[in-house]
């Protein structure tokens, strides 16, 4: 790495241009006097007495006493590291410490001055969430929690799938409520067996939905690529854009509250779950009736 290069790698973790000009040339591991160092780093020598003085303070030199003169050596390179990530992890857990005390006290006014006409209001049935998939997810959780009696989704499974039919959607069919779902059949996911998730078979597919149907969710299973989307009550649509080619942090969500929308929606829906096969039959018509479609 040039030298160019390294100094700029050590302004980016928070030293000043002359404390990385300074190190630099200590870490040729000799005793040097001050007029060395700034020949060394070349800077004028007034100015680098403060930084040796903090380097010695902060242990990532000594400070030497001859006859004649002060000298200083870098110790260890390793020790400084340590030192120097100690020193971080520390800043960062202040800060991370700070956000959450600061943050704890601003959510007791999330919220304080809703507008009760706000959710009349057509302008605000709309929402885009934009970010990291686990706070959209948190939003989605939020959605299903509210639900009282139907929830109609339309799946596209990926990432590590759980066998077992999560805590919400187990408690809102236990409050009554018809949770009918379309999942497009594909092997875009892992399973977890033995401890480590290993890509999933056809075979996979077709447990994890006899469980989820065992359950209490009705399941039809389709070759046709279904939107992500949800429609909880006949009112609220849920439908998640996904592009392979945009970063996961970029992608988002759509909510719209709008009975009407959700009506078509179900139409839709209702067009995957007619043309899709329930498991029984897709397991009798054999496996290869439905095209697998990796993407």
């Amino acid at each position: 790495m040039k030298t160019t290069e390294i100094l700029e790698k050590l302004k980016s973790i928070g030293f000043k241009e002359n404390e990385s000009k300074v190190l630099f040339a200590l870490m040729r591991g000799e005793a040097m006097s001050a007029s060395e160092i700034a020949k060394e780093s070349g800077i004028i020598r007034n100015s680098i007495y403060d930084t040796l003085k903090s380097f010695v303070e902060s242990g990532y030199c000594n400070e030497i006493e001859t006859n004649t003169i002060l000298k200083y050596k870098s110790i260890d390179p390793q020790v400084i590291i340590d030192k120097i990530e100690k020193s971080l992890k520390e800043s960062y857990m202040q800060k991370v410490g700070d956000l959450n005390q600061v943050f704890s006290d601003i959510k007791q006014h999330y919220g304080s001055k809703k507008n009760t006409s706000a959710s009349d209001n057509p302008e605000h049935n709309i929402e885009l969430i934009r970010g990291y998939n686990k706070h959209r997810m948190e939003k989605f959780v939020e959605i299903f929690r509210q639900a009282k009696k139907s929830v109609y989704g339309m799946y596209r499974l990926r990432g590590i799938v759980s066998e077992e039919l999560d805590d919400i959607a187990a408690k809102f069919l236990k409050r009554g409520g018809e949770l009918r779902s379309v999942y497009h059949v594909n092997l875009n996911f892992k399973i977890i067996k033995d401890g480590s998730a290993e890509p999933a078979t056809i075979d996979d597919l077709i447990r994890v939905c006899e469980k989820f149907e065992k359950a209490g969710e009705q399941i039809r299973l389709s070759s046709l690529e279904v939107p992500n989307m949800v429609i909880f009550d006949e009112e609220i649509v849920f439908n998640n854009i996904s592009d392979k080619d945009i970063p996961r942090h970029q992608q988002a969500d759509i909510i719209i509250k709008n009975v009407n929308n959700a009506k078509r929606m179900i139409d839709l829906f209702n067009y995957y779950w007619a043309s899709g096969m329930t498991i029984n039959e897709y397991k009798t018509a054999g496996k290869n009736i439905l095209q697998l479609q990796r993407f």
